[in-house]
């Protein structure tokens, strides 16, 4: 006897006590792999793509203005403009920028405006708690 299967002695049997295989045994078939569509991985790609960071967003639209600023500011000291009257159409240009591109002041903190978050991505404020009766060895 071999791990409980077979007889435990081959006495009177009329075999030699030798367990084989049964081959008359039809096994089940492996079941058929279902791989992922080419539209199944588009889709999965995009839930798993990140949005893009909105601070960084903000950030090239200032970008964009202050370089839009600078030129105009530099035209304006080739024409010969005083230095207060550049300063002034340029602080406007500047403002009627910013509203026009849906951007906050250049003096903001960057902290003051939360990003909202996005789906899949769970708040952090638990940590992981052992039990009370938990106890290192």
């Amino acid at each position: 006897m071999y791990n409980g299967i077979g007889l435990n002695t081959p006495r009177g049997s009329g075999t030699n006590g030798y367990v084989t295989r049964n081959w008359a045994h039809i096994r089940g078939r492996k079941e058929k792999v279902n791989y992922k569509t080419e539209e199944e991985m588009k889709k999965l790609d995009a839930a798993m793509s990140k949005k893009p960071n909105q601070e960084i967003l903000d950030h090239e639209r200032k970008r964009k203005v202050e370089l839009k600023c600078m030129e105009m500011q530099e035209l304006m000291e080739e024409q010969g403009y005083s230095e207060e009257e550049i300063e002034r159409k340029v602080a406007t240009f500047r403002r009627m920028l910013m509203e026009k591109e849906g951007v906050g002041s250049t003096g903001t903190g960057g902290k003051e405006e939360e990003v909202e978050r996005g789906p899949g991505r769970p708040r952090r404020t638990k940590y992981v708690q052992r039990p009370q009766d938990y106890h290192e060895l």
